[in-house]
């Protein structure tokens, strides 16, 4: 339907402010309107939320594409890996039926079980970035410049945009920037 030509436009997403600035109000937003208007069957989410609040209440939903919302630290990178490796399985299934994105995968006559998209939240960049920087910015901006076709999208929030955090290269990739 319609939300799949939708989310089929929407661009990496980054949002940073303050506490109590709205981060996590449009975050929620982003979130109830995919639940609202799409089944657990289109789309499945990937949840990262290092502060342990804001995501938490989404455990349950038949909408994760993993079972649970990552909060250990320790399971941030393997999970973003995890993101990476559905990205390029999705390649090689569109190389198979010779297309180029998700939504010329899923009308192909030959597809019989379509793709869903998947969005994946991250609740605070600080935290991940220090943790592991290195790992963390090379996952995110792999996923941010190839990501797109294969139907996953990023939305990303952080309380401390700054070039630490947001580094020159992870700001590059994200066009989509909103600052509260």
């Amino acid at each position: 339907g319609a939300w799949g030509a939708d989310l089929g436009r929407m661009a990496e997403l980054l949002g940073g402010g303050v506490t109590g600035g709205g981060k996590g109000v449009c975050m929620h937003a982003v979130i109830a309107g995919v639940l609202m208007s799409a089944t657990a069957g289109q789309v499945g989410f990937v949840m990262v939320g290092p502060k342990r609040v804001e995501l938490t209440a989404y455990a349950g939903i038949p909408h994760m594409a993993f079972s649970e919302v990552i909060v250990d630290m320790d399971k941030v990178v393997g999970t973003l890996q995890a993101v990476v490796g559905e990205m390029e399985s999705r390649y090689k299934k569109f190389a198979a039926v010779a297309v180029r994105n998700i939504e010329s995968y899923n009308r192909h006559p030959r597809i019989l079980k379509k793709l869903p998209y998947w969005v994946v939240i991250i609740d605070e960049l600080a935290d991940l970035m220090m943790a592991a920087p290195f790992e963390v910015e090379k996952l995110l901006c792999r996923l941010a410049q190839l990501a797109r076709a294969t139907g996953i999208h990023l939305v990303v929030a952080t309380q401390r945009p700054s070039v630490d955090v947001v580094t020159g290269l992870i700001k590059a990739n994200f066009p989509t920037r909103i600052a509260f």
